[in-house]
């Protein structure tokens, strides 16, 4: 089974399962009476709309380089992962507001309903659901070397979270009485403050990575690294690199002995090549400059 099919499976699988949980919170919150399952039902559709956006550029991003994109489609994934993370962020500010109008409301002196068993028993099988969910599609997504698909598998597991404040809120406002309803939606609050630091948290590579930042220093350092490691290479410069979804794109000078081959400068090349695809990945992308030690100087 190749990569774009074993990520298609995971993204349906997730899809499926998002589509019968956000129906039942859904329903659970409006019979149940709970602020914080409504908010977890929406959580559970943002994870709905994220399953759909990655795969709409999965495809997209799995295509090889074209005449029209050079360096190969890598950065559509990068993208899709930014789109799931703004979109945890538009859900949290929506919950973030729910809950803190109703809090407001109390505090006014009006009356909140206190939850129904409906709304727990509905927490506690998101919670099973999703983090099982969560372990299934991370597992795909580090074996793959995807990104989006990691980024999506945070969101399930952050929905199984945000089930677990649920679980709280609405459990301590059933077994305290109605004097403690409050804790319904102050759990949403709280779901909400934790999706939105999750969303940021995911937003800020994905951003980094379509404006072309630089690998970070410690891996540009092994890079230099194993380059120099190769013999015959007496120095590197010029170093550039960035990334590009699953790929690497590095660009650097290599000085060797101006006496040397075109044919054992070129071997040089390929041996550095070797050893960087061995180190980062077949699809990494490698350009090389070779140049005599005298003009280095």
């Amino acid at each position: 089974m190749d990569r774009t099919r074993r990520i298609t499976r995971v993204t349906g699988l997730g899809l499926a399962v998002n589509l019968l949980l956000t129906a039942g919170k859904m329903v659970a919150g409006v019979l149940g009476r709970s602020a914080a399952m409504l908010a977890d039902g929406m959580h559970s559709l943002s994870d709905l709309a994220g399953d759909v956006v990655l795969l709409a550029f999965l495809r997209v991003s799995a295509r090889d380089r074209d005449k029209s994109h050079d360096f190969g489609h890598g950065k559509f994934e990068t993208f899709a992962t930014l789109v799931v993370a703004v979109l945890l962020c538009v859900v949290a500010a929506g919950i973030g507001r729910d809950g803190a109008e109703r809090i407001v409301r109390l505090v006014r002196g009006e009356t909140l309903p206190q939850p129904g068993m409906i709304a727990l028993w509905a927490a506690v099988v998101s919670i099973l659901v999703k983090e099982a969910l969560y372990r299934i599609t991370v597992r795909v997504g580090k074996a793959e070397q995807s990104p989006a698909v990691v980024a999506n598998a945070w969101h399930h597991r952050t929905d199984a979270l945000s089930s677990v404040g649920s679980l709280l809120g609405i459990g301590g406002a059933l077994l305290l009485g109605e004097k403690w309803t409050v804790l319904d939606p102050v759990a949403a609050l709280v779901i909400a403050c934790f999706i939105l630091v999750t969303g940021i948290k995911m937003a800020l590579p994905a951003v980094r990575e379509l404006l072309d930042a630089s690998l970070p220093d410690d891996e540009e350092e092994e890079v230099l690294q194993i380059m120099g490691s190769v013999p015959g290479v007496r120095d590197v410069h010029g170093l550039k690199t960035l990334r590009a979804g699953r790929s690497v794109v590095i660009e650097a000078h290599i000085v060797v002995d101006p006496q040397m081959s075109v044919a054992a400068a070129h071997d040089i090349c390929d041996e550095i090549e070797r050893r960087l695809r061995g180190r980062l990945g077949p699809q990494t992308q490698i350009s090389l400059h070779i140049e005599p030690a005298v003009d280095a100087l």
